[in-house]
């Protein structure tokens, strides 16, 4: 059956492609993304054109993930308009990049911001209505970088990433015993096809990053040519997408906890595998099994 999707920060690269593929999938898809009528307004007359050509329900909505206030009125208009709310993806998030000396403490605080707050804000308004339906889905996109191969000169983006991780799998167990379900996406880094380098912040504190520079020379020009070499020619970043709307389609009790989609295979996988191993087990221990999946019943 079809469902009803909240996508944030979709106004390009893994959120718009993951919009897109889930309305082919068959379900009404909300691409949340600020500024539509501003600087995104190119990207909303996109979507309105995929969806008319289409023939698919995709629809922008006004969503900063940066205001309380702008995302429960997003919420509120898909419940008015559609009565209900299935999935929640995670998606918005923004990369920095240079050393970490150099980022203001105002600015790790930004990234935060970004990657990791907005998620709870979403949350606290989208969870009621899944919790009283004692189902739904959250869809996290995590990153490798959590657990994987981490090249210098991202340390603030990384560090959030892994807050986001540590959410996302406290918020799985909390969550169960009111039938939502949880799977984090992994990806790996994409060096072509995304803007995730390309929209990079920089840190403002350029005398420190000039300092660095006199040892590091060439260093955030070298970062991302060095992992474009360990990705194969057929890396396709839109198999993040894919994943999700695969993940979307299955039924209840059948969707994984988590799903690498990492073409340089960075060892991510493998440490993630043995923390999750480790979590079931400790669950066990406990006498908290029942956590580890979602109560039963179905998104209708």
């Amino acid at each position: 059956m079809a469902k009803t999707i909240i996508i944030t920060g979709a106004s390009s690269g893994f959120g718009a492609m993951t919009a897109r593929a889930l309305a082919d999938a068959g379900d009404t898809v909300y691409a949340g993304m600020r500024a539509t009528t501003g600087r995104n307004a190119p990207a909303v007359a996109d979507l309105n054109a995929y969806a008319a050509d289409h023939s698919v329900t995709l629809r922008a909505v006004e969503m900063d993930v940066a205001s309380q206030a702008s995302v429960d009125a997003a919420i509120e208009q898909i419940i008015s308009d559609t009565g209900r709310l299935d999935v929640v993806v995670h998606n918005a998030g923004h990369m920095v990049l240079g050393p970490a000396e150099a980022f203001t403490v105002e600015q790790v605080a930004d990234i935060y911001d970004v990657n990791v707050l907005s998620t709870q804000r979403v949350n606290r308004a989208a969870l009621p209505h899944l919790r009283a339906r004692r189902d739904g889905l959250l869809v996290w996109v995590g990153s490798s970088s959590s657990r994987g191969g981490t090249p210098p000169y991202l340390a603030p983006y990384f560090a959030a990433k892994a807050a986001e991780e540590a959410l996302a799998v406290s918020y799985a167990a909390e969550l169960a015993r009111f039938g939502i379900e949880t799977t984090i996406i992994v990806p790996g880094a994409f060096t072509t096809g995304t803007n995730h380098y390309a929209h990079a912040g920089h840190p403002a504190d350029t005398a420190v990053e000039h300092d660095y520079d006199q040892l590091y020379p060439g260093i955030m020009d070298e970062i991302p040519a060095r992992q474009a070499e360990l990705a194969p020619p057929d890396a396709d970043p839109s198999e993040v997408a894919r994943q999700i709307a695969r993940v979307v389609g299955l039924a209840k009790g059948q969707r994984p906890f988590r799903v690498h989609v990492d073409p340089m295979h960075d060892g991510a996988e493998e440490v993630f595998d043995l923390g999750d191993r480790i979590r079931t087990e400790f669950y066990q221990r406990i006498g908290f099994a029942d956590l580890l999946e979602p109560a039963d019943g179905s998104l209708t």
